[in-house]
């Protein structure tokens, strides 16, 4: 995942794959918990992607973006939520998950020692 605001465009083709945590416009960082995983594993997803702008026009070319409300968890739902691997951040503006160690190359890494 990448450092940045999240954009409605990148998080729209996400919902199909789960539920969405954030808000679009809402600032993310790698390793950052952005959503729940309709399977049982881990997705890594760039929620940053901005839709390229061109000087070409078409007709039915921008599509309306409807997103589905996130899950706002409070801090005894994100206690109930977290693994074995993630942390709960606290802020006075949210209450967010994130994986314990952030770079996801190292993650993997480390799941293949266990």
């Amino acid at each position: 995942m990448a450092l940045g605001e999240s954009a409605g465009y990148a998080m729209a083709p996400l919902q199909a794959h789960g539920t969405l945590f954030i808000h679009p416009q809402t600032q993310v960082y790698p390793g950052m918990v952005v959503g729940e995983s309709s399977k049982c594993q881990d997705i890594y997803i760039n929620p940053c992607v901005k839709k390229q702008l061109t000087n070409i026009r078409a007709a039915g070319a921008d599509e309306k973006i409807v997103l589905a409300s996130p899950r706002v968890m409070t801090l005894e739902e994100a206690l109930a939520y977290m693994g074995d691997d993630e942390l709960i951040e606290i802020t006075p503006s949210s209450v967010r998950l994130r994986k314990a160690e952030l770079d996801a190359n190292r993650r993997m890494r480390n799941k293949g020692k266990k």
